[in-house]
């Protein structure tokens, strides 16, 4: 790994430390908290009252998103909705930014086989996991979706991690908390880890929580059976039969912690890597010379493929949600449906 990217590291570990423990660097920012606060709330209202243009596509949009920075599980959440919409007897699509990816020009759309570099990591991740249901990126949503329009069969869309893209309007918003972090002090970058201000959930249609739900909250449970190599994917192991309990665990996430925490459940023991989030891993990155096997994340695991290197594994996560949060989802659907 580079310095740079080492430094990137430090620098996520000193936020972490800020924004969830009790320190003094917590009051040094907080009129900057403020002023982004304010910025937030400025923009929100801007949209609302048509400062601001907006687009309303032909179609139903379904936003799932949160307010705080780092992983919370927001695309498994994207992946399970797009697949019980599809069983539900819609015509999904899913819109998501192509973060990382170096594309000529945007939107895009997304094949499995296409080339990471180009749409991003999360990109190939959903459009692997989704099958038929097709997936268009760029930074611009509502290009996305105008896109997928105009060139598929779509009557819904799902917006993965669309919260903050106030310009693509929306009919039922989706906001993921981590039950463990929840929304850390409570404040507004940078003294904070909050995009928006807490009470933008008393806005939100549906908050699910990754872990233990709090109250008017739906739990969400990320669950892993099998291990599956990365670079020859038709070979999977059940975690249960895996011989090597001691591995090298390596997660370019934005909340790495959470798999470690998830691979200790399932009883590794864990020589932990941290890399900065949608990291290019490089075949150096992932040799140790020391035998052990390495398990990464499923969206680390695209950058991977093509290494030499036969011991490299990744832990395929899908979400599980409840029956009374699908009947609460149908509800808002069918209140979408009726007008």
């Amino acid at each position: 790994m580079s310095l740079s990217n080492r430094i990137i590291v430090i620098i996520n570990r000193m936020l972490m430390h800020i924004w969830y423990d009790k320190n003094f660097w917590q009051l040094l920012l907080i009129p900057f908290s403020a002023a982004y606060q304010m910025i937030c709330w400025c923009r929100r209202v801007a949209f609302r009252k048509g400062v601001f243009r907006t687009y309303r596509p032909s179609v139903p949009v379904l936003v799932v998103g949160n307010i705080s920075v780092g992983g919370t599980g927001k695309t498994p959440l994207s992946i399970w909705l797009a697949l019980k919409l599809l069983a539900y007897g819609y015509r999904p699509g899913i819109v998501c930014s192509g973060y990382g990816g170096k594309a000529d020009f945007w939107p895009q759309q997304v094949r499995p086989d296409s080339d990471w570099t180009v749409v991003g990591d999360e990109a190939i991740l959903i459009a692997r996991q989704v099958d038929s249901i097709p997936v268009a990126v760029g930074p611009t949503r509502s290009n996305s979706v105008e896109a997928l329009v105009a060139k598929h069969d779509v009557d819904i869309i799902v917006s993965d991690d669309g919260l903050q893209h106030y310009v693509l309007e929306r009919d039922i918003e989706i906001a993921v908390v981590d039950g463990v972090r929840r929304l850390g002090n409570g404040r507004c970058l940078p003294g904070g880890p909050l995009r928006e201000p807490p009470a933008r959930l008393e806005d939100i249609d549906l908050i699910v929580c990754k872990g233990i739900a709090g109250r008017g909250e739906y739990p969400m449970k990320l669950t892993a059976h099998c291990l599956r190599s990365v670079n020859r994917p038709e070979i999977q192991v059940e975690v249960a039969d895996f011989s090597q309990r001691i591995v090298h665990a390596v997660a370019g996430i934005g909340n790495p912690s959470s798999f470690f925490t998830l691979l200790r459940s399932l009883g590794f023991e864990l020589h932990e890597h941290v890399f900065p989030d949608h990291y290019a891993l490089t075949a150096e990155d992932v040799t140790f010379g020391d035998g052990l096997p390495v398990i990464m994340t499923e969206k680390d695991s695209v950058k991977c493929e093509v290494f030499d290197h036969e011991d490299i594994w990744c832990l395929p996560v899908r979400a599980e949600l409840s029956d009374i949060f699908e009947e609460r989802l149908k509800a808002l659907l069918q209140g979408v449906a009726d007008g």
